[in-house]
């Protein structure tokens, strides 16, 4: 006998990439469960599915950044403190370097983060969890199917009393912009090329690297094309480190209220001094709309 439930949840998170950096991504989470009816006469209560089953993947993967644990690139230490680990993700002239609390990773068992390779660390850590009379289990991963443009961020809201404190989490998000009410593909298209595989970081997060509390194996990899972030959280302490041309700064915290509102507010400047005369012409004096979502089915909408 076999339960399924699709759209169980899905899970919002970053992973260390040795093309692309750190990736944010959105997958959502399908689950079948294969087994014998209990006593209830049924495999396992949909009501516990909802919640047991969608807690436990949240808790391993949701609002986390998953390590390749085993690239040829990535090196973890643990801190003296034992509640801190160091990631670093030691791409050629293009360093990642990460001190956060353990809850902030994933380290998967594999070589590159793929969904199969999420797949596999999902199911060993339900199966665990589940009744002796499931005995199976099968979970699918899926990207939104996105008609328009869209782009990879990552970031850490330190003001956040949630994992969404956490520096390096991220979504695969849609986006729409409209200029005096019309919906503008050129501009989506502009913003989902400026923030492909990006980090939006906080100016007020900047740090030195000397301020920061480096392993061993950072010592030479941080170089001037490096930026820096640290903040203290209800969780912990968070930094980061990573090659500047993977990330843009915003003067506001990184929400998505704020980010729709820095999207729509940067558009709106671009319009008035576009040396692009037939963008000008066309808009001198134009209202902008920006639809910013994050990750699935929930965001923010900007004016300017």
């Amino acid at each position: 006998m076999q339960l399924f439930v699709n759209d169980l949840t899905v899970i919002d998170f970053s992973y260390l990439c040795p093309t692309r950096g750190i990736v944010g991504e959105s997958w959502i989470v399908d689950i079948v469960l294969d087994g014998s009816l209990n006593d209830q006469s049924m495999v396992l209560d949909f009501g516990r599915v909802k919640k047991q089953v969608k807690a436990i993947i949240d808790q391993s993967v949701d609002h986390k950044l998953l390590v390749p644990a085993e690239h040829p690139y990535t090196r973890v230490t643990k801190h003296d403190n034992e509640t801190h680990y160091w990631v670093d993700f030691l791409r050629p002239e293009r360093s990642v370097h990460l001190f956060c609390p353990s809850d902030a990773y994933a380290f998967i068992d594999a070589e590159l983060i793929t969904m199969e390779a999420t797949i596999a660390y999902l199911k060993a850590v339900i199966k665990r969890e589940m009744p002796a009379n499931v005995q199976g289990i099968q979970l699918s991963l899926r990207s939104e199917d996105i008609s328009g443009f869209y782009y990879h961020y990552t970031h850490g809201l330190k003001k956040h009393d949630g994992n969404c404190q956490r520096i390096a989490h991220g979504h695969r998000s849609a986006i729409q912009v409209f200029v005096d009410g019309m919906r503008s593909p050129a501009w989506e298209q502009r913003w989902s090329r400026r923030w492909e595989d990006i980090y939006v970081g906080t100016r007020e997060d900047l740090c030195e690297p000397s301020a920061m509390t480096l392993s061993p194996h950072a010592q030479g990899h941080i170089q001037a094309h490096h930026v820096c972030y640290s903040y203290v959280a209800e969780q912990g302490v968070f930094e980061l480190a990573l090659p500047m041309d993977e990330n843009e700064i915003m003067d506001k915290d990184t929400t998505v209220e704020c980010i729709a509102e820095y999207i729509a507010e940067t558009i709106g400047k671009q319009i008035s001094t576009e040396t692009d005369s037939q963008i000008t012409k066309q808009h001198p004096e134009s209202s902008v709309k920006v639809v910013a979502f994050e990750g699935v089915g929930k965001g923010a909408i900007g004016y300017a």
